[in-house]
């Protein structure tokens, strides 16, 4: 990722689950898809063998050997057995840096904090979904995980030996190749990292990498951290750490983000890797109601503009990406594609809200997509766009929609900047 861009410091939260462990089946199937076995229990713990798409007997038991890595060059040390005792996962404080050890030892010293776990947080854009990516050291971070996933020694091998966890509810919509990759973005320049298990996080966490991919990927080094209070209130703890935290730092209750969602009384922040980084930067947000969110205003300000674009008229979006759709949409005008395109049909382009149901920002958040033609172009369908039209898109950095595994064909987003010359 080139950088990170800064507008001012937040957070974003994450909550405790409970799971049950349970066997499921390993990834498999074809044509970028997941297995189609049923889908497995959204609290299960799957690690799948590396390198194998034959269904795995079930997760490794404490202790025991997990296969080659083929994360080798990405592999940190083994996280050994599991240390007792497992931590509730209470607070989340998150800022857009490093905090400094100077803030970690006087939270420590809090009354009420029984352990402080450090990690990094960021946003990595998956076909249209903004995912929560934390890397981790396993070791610490397994213990506030829930207790099925915290025992589960092979998911935290994996982890420590360059693979990716996912959440199990995830592993049926990842685009996941024949090999058992996943590409962290939606061009072939960013990251592809082994599925090595799928496994209950610390929730809003949808993907675990370890440290040395953190550093890999550019991801905010240390800009995290989780406290558990044990007995101790979490509200009263909450209120400590925000008097100690950075303005503008995020300090979160994850005992009610488990009840409720997301905290509108809470700012939020998605630090963006990738190769579309530099379109988002540093992303602060608070949450409305009815799926909407409210991102600042000093953000819109520097991020979002309105352009009249050749075909389709008056567009809203992050200005990064209208040099390259300007001159999209002049080539499909020069070979005559004009008319594929119909402007009546044009449904958008930045809407800052959440996916439909849930709490995973869209990357109309952020002003990088836009949807045409919608009619004929309706979700889980084929689409009655000209290919050759997908195909100039897709020459100028954006990716569409129809290519994924739940097809989106009247959606395109930017995949990477491009210059036009």
């Amino acid at each position: 990722m080139p950088h990170l861009g800064r507008t001012r410091r937040a957070g974003r939260s994450v909550a405790l689950l409970t799971a049950t462990l349970l066997a499921v089946p390993a990834l498999g199937g074809c044509g970028g898809r997941a297995s189609d076995a049923p889908a497995a229990d959204p609290s299960a713990v799957a690690a799948s063998p590396s390198g194998s798409a034959s269904p795995a007997a079930g997760p490794a038991s404490p202790g025991a050997s997990a296969p080659a890595s083929p994360g080798a060059a990405h592999a940190v040390a083994d996280p050994g057995p599991l240390r007792l005792p497992l931590r509730t996962a209470d607070v989340l404080l998150v800022d857009d840096r490093p905090l400094t050890p100077r803030l970690l030892e006087r939270i420590r010293g809090l009354k009420g904090v029984q352990s402080v776990t450090s990690l990094s947080i960021a946003k990595v854009s998956i076909e249209n979904r903004a995912l929560t990516l934390a890397a981790v050291d396993a070791a610490s971070y397994r213990r506030l995980t829930p207790q099925a996933s915290a025992q589960a020694q092979s998911v935290w091998r994996r982890v420590a030996g360059g693979e990716i966890a996912a959440l199990p509810g995830l592993r049926k919509t990842l685009p996941i190749d024949r090999e058992g990759y996943l590409r962290l973005g939606n061009d072939d320049s960013d990251a592809r990292l082994h599925v090595g298990a799928y496994a209950p996080q610390v929730p809003s966490i949808d993907l675990v990498v370890n440290e040395s991919w953190g550093r890999d990927l550019r991801m905010p080094a240390g800009n995290a951290v989780v406290v558990s209070t044990g007995i101790a209130s979490p509200t009263k703890v909450r209120g400590q750490i925000r008097r100690l935290a950075p303005a503008g730092a995020s300090v979160q209750g994850l005992d009610a983000v488990a009840r409720y969602g997301l905290d509108p009384g809470a700012t939020q922040t998605a630090f963006v890797v990738g190769s579309v980084a530099d379109a988002v930067g540093s992303f602060t947000y608070s949450v409305l109601g009815g799926g909407r969110i409210a991102p600042a205003p000093a953000w819109v300000a520097s991020h979002i503009g309105t352009e009249t674009m050749p075909i389709i008229g008056r567009m809203t979006c992050n200005t990064k990406i209208f040099p390259q759709l300007r001159a999209a949409l002049l080539e499909i005008q020069q070979v005559g594609l004009a008319s594929k395109i119909f402007p009546g049909q044009y449904a958008g382009c930045y809407y800052p809200r959440f996916i439909a149901g849930t709490t995973t920002l869209s990357n109309h958040s952020f002003g990088l997509a836009f949807d045409v033609n919608v009619p004929g172009n309706q979700r889980g369908t084929v689409g009655q766009i000209d290919r050759g039209v997908v195909a100039i898109f897709k020459k100028w950095g954006f990716a569409w929609g129809g290519d994924w595994n739940y097809t989106d064909p009247m959606h395109f987003e930017l995949a990477r900047l491009v210059a036009p010359r």
